[in-house]
């Protein structure tokens, strides 16, 4: 009986001894979900139902959405193989509108009840590896200032760029910049041009949520210059709008449709748009728009598939509200005609009175900028 119970203590020394090395060992063995794991974050939110946790402020890669999967079925379309492979990658995920956001700025505005005080908000289309012009722009034209009386703000629209050490290494360049500059919307989405429609919606999105009140907006690229003393001039010129009517002004474009040259940057098949016609729309480099207006493109973009051309996806949600573009003589997208080649076209005397004008370079931003604001500026003949 003795010797039945000494074996029976020893089994059961030997049994808690194997259970406590199974937990000691075991606690390795079991997946711990790490937020910046890209793989965890895609099985957990791959359905176009994505489910959105708490945005943060973010200096660091927060995730506030799940990741989007491609939608596979449209591999059967009619002639897809035979499409380039940008344009198949646009088709697979042409459904996802909700993307991880890097960084955000929730308080830019004020806060949802105070962005009444933005007067204007610039909006700028920025690539990560556009350093040199964000940094331009924020000591000449998007300046955060107050201008006749009113806030004029600024905040740059991002994607990422590349993939493992360059990626990162940019995202890191990015939030030293927010650190500095509190001025950066991220997005984890491939900053390309066939994304730009993307961006633009995810920005109206953020806007809806942190700054709705604003006044109204300037929507521009990063290569642009604008005369943001002129643009507050103008909208405080508006009869009876304070940004709570519609306006949407800028280089209109009418009467056109889908390039369909596959070496076309603008190429549009008609897998992606079968209508051979676009609405009337602005040039995408820099147009003026009301925050009501804004609202009520964010709205109408939520029923219409997204089409790679930003500015015309603009318009096509312009037109399904009954809403319209308009011209403005003081923005030149498609650039300013000097004219004589005898003349200097990089006299600021050309371009004090407009309001944007497309395609500069970063020194000619800046040079352009000081040269208008010079107190001794004469301009008389300038073909003489």
């Amino acid at each position: 009986m003795r010797r039945s119970s000494h074996l029976l203590q020893v089994t059961f020394s030997l049994l808690i001894s194997i259970l406590c090395l199974i937990i000691l060992f075991g606690r390795d063995e079991i997946p711990q979900i790490d937020p910046s794991n890209h793989v965890l974050t895609n099985i957990m939110g791959s359905t176009s139902q994505n489910r959105p946790q708490k945005p943060t402020t973010g200096s660091k890669e927060d995730f506030t959405w799940g990741r989007c999967g491609r939608n596979e079925s449209v591999a059967n379309v009619s002639g897809f193989s035979s499409l380039p492979g940008h344009i198949q990658d646009f088709l697979f995920y042409r459904h996802c509108r909700h993307f991880p956001m890097l960084l955000d700025v929730p308080d830019k505005c004020g806060g949802p009840d105070k962005s009444i005080d933005v007067f204007l908000l610039l909006v700028i289309k920025s690539s990560p590896l556009n350093y040199e012009r964000r940094e331009v722009l924020r000591k000449t034209w998007a300046k955060e200032r107050l201008q006749n009386g009113l806030w004029i703000r600024r905040i740059f629209l991002s994607g990422t760029t590349g993939s493992g050490f360059e990626k990162r290494k940019l995202n890191k360049l990015l939030r030293v910049e927010n650190r500095e500059h509190n001025d950066i919307l991220q997005w984890d989405f491939n900053d390309s041009f066939f994304n730009l429609t993307l961006k633009q919606i995810l920005f109206l999105e953020w806007m809806d949520k942190n700054c709705r009140k604003a006044r109204f907006l300037l929507n521009g690229d990063d290569d642009i210059f604008a005369n943001t003393d002129n643009m507050v001039d103008y909208l405080q010129s508006l009869k009876d709008n304070s940004g709570d009517k519609h306006l949407f002004a800028g280089h209109l474009i009418r009467y056109v449709g889908p390039i369909r040259e596959p070496r076309s940057k603008y190429y549009v098949p008609v897998q992606i748009q079968e209508s051979d016609s676009y609405p009337p729309y602005c040039g995408g480099g820099g147009f003026l728009l009301s925050a009501y207006t804004a609202v009520v493109i964010y709205k109408m973009s939520q029923t219409i598939p997204i089409l790679p051309i930003d500015d015309v996806y603009m318009g096509m949600c312009l037109e399904k509200a009954g809403l319209g573009p308009e011209s403005h003589i003081g923005v030149r997208t498609a650039g300013l005609p000097i004219p004589s080649t005898k003349v200097d076209a990089f006299d600021p005397c050309y371009y004090r009175e407009i309001i944007l004008v497309h395609r500069f370079l970063p020194h000619q931003i800046y040079i352009m900028w000081h040269g208008i604001h010079e107190p001794d500026l004469k301009c008389g003949n300038l073909l003489s």
